[in-house]
């Protein structure tokens, strides 16, 4: 049976809803934070929690002690992870029970990863892959065959909600698609798992 390989951040997450919290913690506008927040490659490919907010800081104009980057870090954490999208955790549940074998493939920060391997939807998954742990991340070719190795196949079916992933994995092979949503994803895949459901 092919693999499904998820991407993780807006496919099982929301978009951080904890992103208006943190920049009123720091007292700054949203799109400012925001502008900041979201320069997270570093980071992803194994930054410290540390030189991430120090980045951030740089770009605000302010400065943070350990306590406030271990402070931002768990609210960061906790935005992407305490309300993981119903759809989607159902979807993955679905599939499980069938037998498909699952993995996740994500650009995510070490300190992310190692909470993520104990939430409850964690334990659908065979394999749990974090750039992070990895100092490359999607789309550099390299990931494509890490992620390979590990579940030894290259015949996977590949969800991720930026473009930018999916014309990678395409570039490496897979059958990659565009998230869009569960529902969607329910549809594509009844052709090659039967009907799942709505």
């Amino acid at each position: 049976m092919r693999w499904i390989v998820f991407d993780f951040g807006e496919v099982i997450s929301r978009r951080n809803p904890a992103l208006p919290a943190m920049a009123e913690r720091l007292g700054v506008p949203l799109p400012r934070f925001e502008a900041a927040y979201w320069d997270r490659d570093a980071y992803d490919r194994g930054g410290s929690d540390a030189d991430y907010w120090s980045l951030i800081g740089s770009s605000l104009g302010l400065t943070f002690d350990d306590a406030t980057v271990r402070e931002m870090t768990a609210m960061d954490n906790a935005g992407w992870l305490d309300e993981p999208v119903a759809d989607t955790v159902a979807l993955i549940d679905d599939l499980d029970s069938l037998g498909v074998p699952l993995a996740l493939l994500s650009n995510a920060p070490t300190t992310f990863a190692r909470l993520a391997e104990k939430v409850p939807w964690a334990k659908h998954f065979q394999h749990l892959i974090f750039s992070g742990d990895l100092g490359f991340a999607k789309p550099d070719a390299a990931i494509w065959r890490h992620a390979e190795s590990v579940i030894g196949s290259s015949d996977v079916i590949f969800f991720d909600d930026r473009a930018t992933n999916v014309q990678g994995a395409l570039a490496a092979g897979w059958d990659a698609r565009l998230w869009t949503s569960a529902a969607a994803a329910r549809l594509e895949l009844r052709a090659e798992f039967g009907d799942l459901g709505a």
